[in-house]
């Protein structure tokens, strides 16, 4: 179980901000654009699977996960606010957001299947967005220049990620998902996850008309298949989820805490889930 903090990110939003927002960087701009693209339809979804799961067990299994689902929704929805915020400047800018459009499609089509397919689809993107999280904030140099209120926001938006890793995954072993299922699942979704994001990349770059640069690509393989790049560095990580014991909570939550407690100044507590 996970006591979780509704936060309000206390940042400008309002002011635009160009479209390399992240130091001047084409690629790394592009790609965290792409992420930002996806996510206020993913956080809708990921809130909607883990409340119906949560409806489906017994009331008293309901009153064991309760506060926990309700803390994970807040911070959801704080996520898909802020994101909406967020791509409403790149939509100013020109931007196309098919990846929103084909999750959307996505969803539609397999809206009727099992609510456990679901809460296993959103148990498999926390894991990705975990992961994520906790090397951004052990890397915070992928977002060296970058505006600052921007830099905030996705640290901010990783330790959240980071904070609530167990709960889609506790609620999808609670409505009796079974490994196969959730180890099939975590494959369906690490293809469709990573093909969809740089698709959008891709489209991004086209946009900012870098897509043919020698130095986008360059920063590209940096962030994503240096040593210590955000894949090439996380097989690791990504590869636990396929162990029949695996719990997120083996994986260290410690740099989200110190992030959290260490930047308290950039956000309000809403509520705390007791």
């Amino acid at each position: 179980m996970t006591d979780l903090v509704v936060r309000r990110l206390l940042i400008d939003l309002d002011t635009p901000f160009t479209g390399r927002w992240n130091g001047g960087d084409a690629f790394r701009s592009a790609f965290f654009n792409a992420l930002s693209m996806s996510f206020p339809v993913g956080e809708q979804y990921f809130m909607d699977s883990v409340r119906n799961g949560l409806k489906a067990l017994p009331e008293s299994e309901q009153d064991k996960y309760a506060a926990e689902v309700k803390g994970f929704a807040g911070q959801e929805a704080t996520h898909r606010r802020i994101h909406f915020l967020f791509n409403s400047h790149l939509e100013n800018l020109g931007y196309s957001n098919e990846i929103e459009r084909r999750a959307l499609r996505r969803l539609k089509a397999n809206a009727h299947r099992d609510l456990r397919i679901h809460v296993a689809a959103t148990a498999a993107t926390e894991h990705f967005t975990a992961i994520f999280a906790d090397w951004m904030l052990r890397h915070p140099e992928a977002l060296a220049g970058a505006d600052p209120r921007l830099k905030t926001m996705w640290l901010w938006h990783s330790a959240e990620e980071s904070e609530h890793r167990c709960t889609a995954f506790d609620i999808y072993q609670a409505v009796s998902g079974n490994h196969t299922w959730r180890v099939r699942i975590f494959r369906y979704i690490t293809f469709v996850f990573l093909t969809d994001v740089m698709r959008q990349t891709v489209r991004n770059l086209w946009h900012d008309g870098s897509l043919l640069s020698w130095r986008s690509w360059r920063s590209g393989a940096r962030l994503l298949f240096a040593k210590d790049g955000l894949v090439r560095s996380n097989y690791g990580l990504w590869r636990d989820y396929f162990s029949p014991t695996f719990h997120p909570s083996q994986h260290d939550g410690a740099l989200s805490k110190q992030w959290l407690r260490d930047n308290a100044a950039q956000f309000s507590l809403v509520g705390q889930q007791a």
